[in-house]
């Protein structure tokens, strides 16, 4: 692994840790997809992503909509490691007057490009960003993150019609594949089929890496962005709760209580993880 790979993937685990002390004072909170999804945002906010810390609302910023809102604690993580708010706010996350709600709230907390609606809204936001920034000539790109289950919704179909009948050419959505939502298995829920194939007869560039891959993601984003016609589609094989010990393996780890004694344990382990960049 090269030394910027490796520092993205340290990136991610330090999102993990992150989002985990976010939570850790509440007992409880959306740990599965939080921790699925730590190494996209490791690539997106550690190098593929135009921002700028300091100046938030700066003209030429990539954009980020985080559509699966409730996987706030692992961007609030990002955010605050890349130093758009102390990283000491995590601890008031979803309580009274935090600028941190359970969902992203892009009037609350800095850093949030949109705020989320209801499941499958993100990618209608997304593509009139996307949109916007294309009529003005602009060279933003704007990143789209999606739940597996969340592809259920008809609005994301729509949507995907929509944009390729555009040629948004400057969105790039994600789909956090991994393969489990609130109730059940995606697969026992509403099978998704190939989400690859689907992508693509919507008239999509679509690819589909190891979500876990620093190298893959990073790659897949590169190829994204020579498409000059199409938006693109980036489907992540994930692990849900992947790096948390309590979580990793579980099929009710969309929403989930946790013990001090199991905080710990995957607290300690992740420290483990991150010491060992070091060594």
């Amino acid at each position: 692994m090269n030394t910027t790979n490796k520092a993205l993937a340290l990136f991610a685990c330090q999102i993990r840790l992150a989002a985990l002390e976010c939570m850790k004072h509440l007992g409880f909170g959306h740990v599965g997809g939080s921790m699925s999804i730590a190494e996209t945002l490791a690539v997106l906010y550690g190098k593929q992503m135009n921002i700028n810390p300091k100046e938030p609302q700066w003209k030429e910023r990539d954009w980020l909509v985080m559509s699966k809102g409730h996987c706030g604690p692992a961007l609030y993580a990002a955010l605050a490691l890349k130093g758009y708010f102390p990283k000491s706010e995590l601890e008031t996350m979803n309580t009274g007057g935090t600028s941190l709600p359970s969902h992203c709230d892009r009037n609350k907390t800095t850093g949030i490009d949109m705020s989320t609606g209801s499941l499958g809204q993100g990618i209608s936001t997304a593509i009139g960003t996307a949109m916007g920034h294309k009529l003005q000539g602009q060279s933003n790109y704007t990143y789209l993150i999606l739940g597996d289950g969340e592809c259920d919704e008809g609005q994301i179909w729509e949507g995907a019609l929509f944009a390729a009948q555009h040629k948004v050419h400057n969105l790039i959505a994600f789909v956090d594949y991994n393969k489990q939502q609130l109730d059940g298995y995606t697969k026992d829920v509403c099978n998704l089929g190939d989400l690859k194939q689907k992508f693509e007869d919507f008239g999509w560039h679509a690819q589909e890496v190891d979500g876990h891959s620093i190298e893959q993601i990073d790659a897949a984003i590169e190829s994204a962005k020579a498409e000059n016609e199409k938006p693109s589609a980036i489907i992540l094989h994930t692990i849900k709760g992947r790096g948390c010990s309590f979580a990793e393996g579980q099929l009710y780890n969309h929403h989930m209580n946790f013990s001090t004694q199991q905080y710990e344990d995957a607290h300690s382990r992740l420290l483990e993880q991150i010491k060992a960049f070091d060594a």
